[in-house]
């Protein structure tokens, strides 16, 4: 039993470490470097459990179950070759010999391995066990052992050298794969003449904690950095937005609020009525007369300036009220406040300007009315009575002689 405690003991470590990763918390792992090392610290949690499960049969005798571990502890140890080699490649963005000697040598291993398992079922050729359950090696176990040691001490030959030529980043990445191969093939050298010790449990616990230490620290600040980027990239995003918008709720013409805002500030006004607000306010809407025949006779260009004039003097007048551009020759205002409270001055002096003229000859018909708590509905049921009264006032203001 006390065989299993080094396992244990590394099931313990790697959860602790790594439980965030394992778990995929809040769905963060999607790149295929986080992929691939998830996969190969489960392939390491199921090596562990078999490793622990083989101190407790070998302890209690139990011949059938310690052949049967034995067998899927190989095939996991070979899956952990498999998933570590293709991590590693992916890893350190490795496109040369280099990488395809770790993948073909992980992918032949596996291979093998899991041949001469189904193999040892018939002939024991990897190990096997006697009927007091006693462990023994076959020559074929030191020939698997002595080539994980080789892969993995090319590789970290290899890395090495390359950690050299390299800077920043990536040298990092090279020197924490080339210390992984370096424990894991002085340990499974041990391994080779002491077979009843967990020395390979020890190996991947040392290892695992190198690469949390080097690869899921620099990867978390790396995805810490990305954060921060997209970050900045949305607040730039949003002050466009904003800008956009600002741009999109102002009338480019005359430089008060557009169609859009008016559109905006109607819904508001309607959620106030439908909450049952006590609300005092008036509609006024403005049309500018003769702007037809001025861009006909004299040009666009004058015509938007007889607008520039008209804009200015409904906003001169009504100084308390926002106004809309609603349309070419339209303008709304929404009278509250002070507006309100002098709607009726507001409206008696400014049809007395238009009746007894201007320097700048623009002449503008308004229609104003109230809202009424309990009658209207919407905003619009206002804007629909001012809106006839306008018209009948630009009838009077046509009848007028010149």
């Amino acid at each position: 039993m006390y065989y299993s405690i080094i396992g244990l003991l590394a099931m313990a470590v790697l959860s602790i470490e790594n439980y965030d990763i394992l778990l995929n918390r809040n769905n963060r792992i999607t790149s295929p470097v986080w992929m691939f090392y998830r996969r190969f610290l489960f392939a390491v949690l199921v090596y562990y459990i078999t490793d622990v499960l083989w101190g407790v049969f070998e302890n209690h005798k139990m011949v059938n179950m310690l052949i049967i571990d034995t067998m899927v502890y190989f095939v996991a140890m070979a899956v952990g070759i498999l998933l570590w080699t293709k991590y590693a490649t992916t890893y350190l963005d490795e496109k040369s010999f280099y990488a395809a000697f770790l993948l073909y040598s992980g992918r032949i291993f596996f291979i093998a391995v899991s041949l001469i398992s189904v193999i040892n079922i018939f002939t024991p050729v990897l190990f096997y066990v006697d009927y007091n359950c006693v462990y023994h090696t076959k020559p074929v176990r030191y020939v698997l052992l002595a080539a994980q040691i080789v892969m993995l001490l090319l590789g970290s030959i290899y890395a090495f050298s390359a950690m050299v030529r390299r800077s920043g980043e990536v040298k990092k990445r090279y020197r924490t794969i080339a210390f992984f191969g370096l424990i894991m093939a002085v340990f499974l050298t041990v391994q080779l003449w002491f077979p009843y010790l967990p020395l390979y449990s020890i190996a991947y616990m040392l290892g695992t904690c190198i690469l949390h230490s080097f690869v899921v620290n620099d990867e978390k600040e790396e995805y810490r950095y990305k954060l921060e980027k997209a970050s900045e990239k949305e607040k730039y995003h949003h002050e466009e937005l904003n800008a956009a918008r600002a741009l999109a709720y102002r009338d480019a013409l005359t430089g008060v609020k557009s169609k859009l805002a008016y559109n905006e500030a109607e819904k508001k006004k309607n959620r106030e009525i439908d909450a049952g607000h006590e609300l005092s306010f008036a509609v006024a809407v403005f049309d500018v007369n003769e702007l037809k025949d001025i861009n006909d006779k004299m040009g666009h260009e004058q015509g938007d300036q007889h607008l520039i004039v008209a804009c200015r003097m409904i906003c001169n007048h009504f100084k308390h009220s926002p106004v809309f551009r609603v349309g070419g020759d339209e303008f709304v205002a929404i009278l509250e406040g002070d507006d309100y409270q002098n709607r009726q001055d507001l409206n008696e002096s400014f049809n007395l300007l238009m009746e007894s003229g201007n320097d700048d000859n623009v002449i503008i018909a308004m229609g104003m009315s109230d809202y009424v708590e309990g009658r209207d509905k919407t905003l619009n049921d206002v804007f629909v009575r001012a809106d006839r009264l306008m018209y009948q006032r630009k009838n009077e203001l046509k009848m007028q002689p010149v």
